[in-house]
């Protein structure tokens, strides 16, 4: 079994910036491809920022496309998201989702993290 745990979320000011951490635990040998999702109050989830492994790629959606840093360290196997300039409409729960190399014969396998909040707020 893996784990994704994430944190770093939490009351962060209009404009502000944050930096959200997910780190995977368990039968991880390595990490591959990742997304970051978040889940607004009484609204669907969706998908803020993705890492594609094989060809080392980011990409963001629009609205957060200049304003969003997604980085993986490989040998913790734990990603990051980085938001700036945040804004009121920020506000949601925040998740991510990682394919991974077990090392349970190398299967691969995927995970999600419970999510951390992050509130914008004056």
């Amino acid at each position: 079994q893996a784990q994704l745990v994430e944190s770093g979320g939490g009351l962060v000011q209009p404009g502000g910036s944050l930096r959200l951490s997910c780190a995977a635990s368990g039968r991880v040998y390595s990490i591959t491809n990742v997304g970051w999702y978040r889940q607004a109050p009484g609204k669907e989830r969706e998908l803020v920022a993705s890492y594609i492994d094989v060809y080392r790629e980011s990409k963001y959606t629009k609205a957060m496309r200049g304003r969003c840093l997604i980085s993986k360290d490989n040998p913790k196997n734990t990603v990051f998201l980085e938001i700036f300039n945040l804004t009121l409409q920020d506000t949601a729960v925040y998740s991510c989702h990682a394919d991974y190399v077990s090392t349970d014969q190398g299967l691969m396998k995927d995970v999600w993290g419970q999510g951390t909040q992050v509130t914008v707020s004056s």
